[in-house]
């Protein structure tokens, strides 16, 4: 089983389970989405973060700072920026595998199944959380029958590993018809709803138990 942190401490999660984190700009998605990878880490998990904003660089400082102190963690990134961004040659190493960009859905895919099976088999990790932000990205870039058949075989490969699938959205990037196709995918959301000043924002969830 798999937990939520301090988000929702008291929720069990099922291993295989893709849960969508939705919610306006400035609302806390990230440091969600990283704090529940960062419980996983904590208690040995391996954590995959596919990112389409910021450079892998980026993703394992914010990663490492959510971290307990003296934790080693088993951290693979997807990194779809750096490439994109012709900051140089980049060659994959074992932490980062490189996208050309975030298009190119086939070569997100091939890397995250690399990481995958390299914890599995390699590692003997059989608890892995899976961070991809952020689908508001990949719909900038592609249209949403695109986004969707992607995700459609990006959240079977979590659930044929019996990993955890965390997916960071915008949601007033999009309208509703977007919102709606797209949480079909999902077992569970986590929905940020915009907070009154000063106060911390709401959080909302469907198709989680306790």
């Amino acid at each position: 089983m798999y937990d939520l942190a301090e988000v929702l401490p008291d929720a069990d999660i099922e291993p295989g389970t893709n849960l969508l984190i939705a919610g306006p700009p400035l609302t806390g998605k990230r440091e969600i989405a990283f704090d529940i990878l960062a419980s996983g880490a904590n208690r040995g998990n391996g954590s995959i973060v596919v990112t389409t904003k910021d450079s892998a660089d980026k993703v394992l400082e914010t990663f490492t700072d959510s971290l307990d102190a003296g934790i080693d963690s088993n951290v693979g990134v997807v990194d779809c920026v750096t490439k994109q961004r012709g900051i140089g040659t980049v060659d994959d190493n074992p932490r980062i595998k490189y996208a050309s960009s975030p298009v190119d859905m086939t070569g997100i895919g091939i890397k995250l199944s690399e990481f995958l099976q390299e914890f599995y088999e390699g590692q003997g990790l059989t608890e892995n959380r899976v961070l991809l932000h952020s689908v508001s990205t990949l719909l900038m870039y592609s249209d949403l029958q695109t986004v969707f058949r992607f995700l459609h075989v990006f959240t079977g490969r979590i659930q044929s590993a019996d990993a955890m699938g965390l997916y960071v959205i915008d949601s007033t990037a999009h309208d509703d018809q977007t919102m709606n196709t797209l949480k079909q995918l999902f077992d569970a959301v986590i929905e940020l709803e915009e907070p009154a000043d000063g106060e911390e924002p709401e959080i909302r969830t469907a198709g989680l138990s306790s």
